[in-house]
């Protein structure tokens, strides 16, 4: 019985080194005041797609609450780091060597103030746009080369500095486009993991009249 046990242990070790998981990280801030910021799209991205997949943040694993869940026969680990934005890569990195994930399986959603809300984009690469979860993610990682999805929240009105902009809620205004985004987003996910990242882009990058 412990020689079976054991082999069972090596073939599933085999199983994930042959099939790693996608990794899909949304990024944000931990806490319930923080809950509806528009720094926090990311991780209302990563909810709405453990909702659509019936799956649920049950378990803590690298300073990040997980998710896991099966799509089109690929395994998906959901997650959200609860180190604060600016130390976002302390989750990331220890995750990807914990399921030794090849980059190109791994994907990270954040907000963009630079792009106008509600838009869409997915690059293969890149750098942070000064984005602190991203610089974060960077560093640790070594490398700028692993896909993103950046969800436009919009430029803060007037002279507001962007800091102060991020950490403010979603306005009632502002939550019908951040809804259809959060749906579109979803499904560009979906595509990322089922076909592939170009694919993603091609069909999901822009506003809505320009995706799906």
């Amino acid at each position: 019985m412990p020689e079976l046990r054991t082999l069972f242990k090596r073939l599933f070790k085999m199983n994930a080194e042959i099939n790693p998981p996608f990794l899909i990280t949304g990024l944000g801030n931990p806490g319930r005041q923080y809950r509806e910021n528009r720094h926090n799209v990311g991780f209302m991205a990563v909810d709405r797609l453990a909702a659509h997949l019936g799956a649920s943040f049950a378990r803590m694993e690298s300073k990040a609450m997980i998710a896991k869940a099966d799509y089109k026969s690929q395994r998906l680990v959901l997650a959200k780091p609860q180190t604060f934005m600016n130390l976002s890569g302390q989750s990331v990195s220890g995750l990807v060597h914990f399921y030794k994930v090849p980059l190109e399986r791994m994907i990270v959603i954040t907000d963009d103030v630079d792009l106008p809300l509600g838009t869409l984009r997915m690059r293969p690469g890149g750098g942070s746009a000064g984005q602190k979860g991203m610089i974060s993610i960077i560093e640790r990682l070594g490398t700028q080369d692993f896909p993103r999805l950046r969800i436009g929240i919009g430029r803060p009105p007037g002279r507001m500095d962007a800091a102060a902009y991020v950490l403010q809620d979603f306005s009632k205004a502002d939550k019908e486009f951040l809804d259809a985004a959060l749906e579109r987003a979803v499904l560009a996910l979906l595509e990322f993991v089922g076909s592939g990242l170009d694919a993603a882009m091609n069909k999901y990058n822009g506003a809505e009249q320009n995706g799906a």
